[in-house]
């Protein structure tokens, strides 16, 4: 089984955006020692408990930390950006890093709408107009324009030996058929998704038009995953990491007990809960397989948010001593 890292850089209680990021240095090398395939990065904007605002910068550093495992953003936000220098980004680090980058593109927001609306003024537009960004984008990666085109002679420097991958990011059957449309790769966020998954990933592959892009169809499943040495801790650590979440005013940023919170703060947090895998490695083992035989999944991806990062570390290791060794 193959299996992947997304990290979010989560900010712990009484650490610094500083001790989350150079942790996300730690656990992508972590994870290459230990056999994970990817490491990715998420983008999140005006999230004080996230120190994701700019992964192309982080990944730059943990390019030069990291010797082979592949690294990529999961995902850049491409409503936000020009794709003329999404591509310009991604093709500097593909020069650095030959052979490694990965290029996720979604079409989330990342943060609140004031956020949003410092970033881009016509995000709502630039979302609806996604599949011609998508289009440019690929273009400008793959130097293919039609002579006809504005662009035809904009040249995206430098240009590496080998082009970064683009892969779509989705949680619905439109984001799995734009995939399938252009040729690419597709990542489902189960993580984020309530909707059966396994027919958004058929369709996918149903309408995959390999012809495009001359490469065969490939999924990623992403899942919400924390793992500890017995059951009852994995529950207990996944309790203490979603209260922060479903705490109806966190001004002070106090994290409560479970005890301390409302009905519909619980009712909140067991629903998040279930979209969860949590347990021991014996258990995340056999969830994971059975993911694996569920989905037909190329490979799964793993997002695991506890509010110590040595708890975090310890899932990332139990997991892989499980299911990589």
């Amino acid at each position: 089984m193959k299996l992947s890292i997304l990290d979010q850089a989560p900010i712990s209680p009484n650490e610094t955006a500083q001790d989350a990021l150079n942790g996300s240095v730690e656990l992508a090398k972590l994870g290459e020692s230990l056999g994970y395939s990817r490491y990715w990065l998420t983008e999140h904007h005006g999230l004080s408990n996230l120190a994701s605002s700019a992964p192309e910068v982080l990944l730059a550093y943990i390019g030069a930390h990291t010797k082979k495992i592949r690294i990529g953003a999961g995902a850049i936000l491409l409503p936000h950006y020009r794709p003329y220098k999404v591509a310009e980004l991604f093709n500097t680090l593909s020069t650095l890093f030959p052979n490694r980058i990965d290029l996720g593109i979604g079409r989330a927001p990342g943060g609140s709408a004031e956020a949003t609306n410092a970033l881009s003024t016509q995000y709502l537009k630039q979302v609806w107009a996604l599949p011609e960004l998508l289009d440019e984008l690929l273009m400008f990666l793959e130097d293919n324009f039609p002579e006809e085109h504005e662009y035809s002679k904009v040249a995206v420097l430098p240009k590496p030996d080998v082009a970064p991958v683009p892969w779509l990011l989705g949680t619905s059957e439109k984001s799995a058929l734009l995939a399938a449309k252009y040729g690419l790769p597709y990542v489902f966020g189960k993580f984020m998704s309530d909707q059966d998954g396994t027919e958004i990933v058929q369709s996918y592959r149903d309408h995959f038009k390999e012809s495009v892009s001359g490469k065969k169809s490939e999924v990623i499943v992403t899942v919400s995953v924390i793992c500890a040495e017995t059951t009852q801790e994995s529950e207990e650590l996944a309790v203490k990491s979603l209260i922060p979440a479903v705490q109806s005013d966190d001004k002070n940023h106090k994290v409560v007990e479970y005890e301390e919170l409302s009905e519909r703060e619980i009712s909140m947090l067991d629903e998040m809960k279930n979209n969860m895998i949590i347990g021991n490695a014996k258990k995340i083992k056999s969830e994971l397989q059975s993911l694996q035989n569920q989905y037909g999944c190329d490979e799964i991806m793993i997002s695991t948010n506890t509010i110590s990062y040595e708890d975090r570390i310890q899932s990332y290791r139990l997991i892989a001593q499980a299911l990589l060794f």
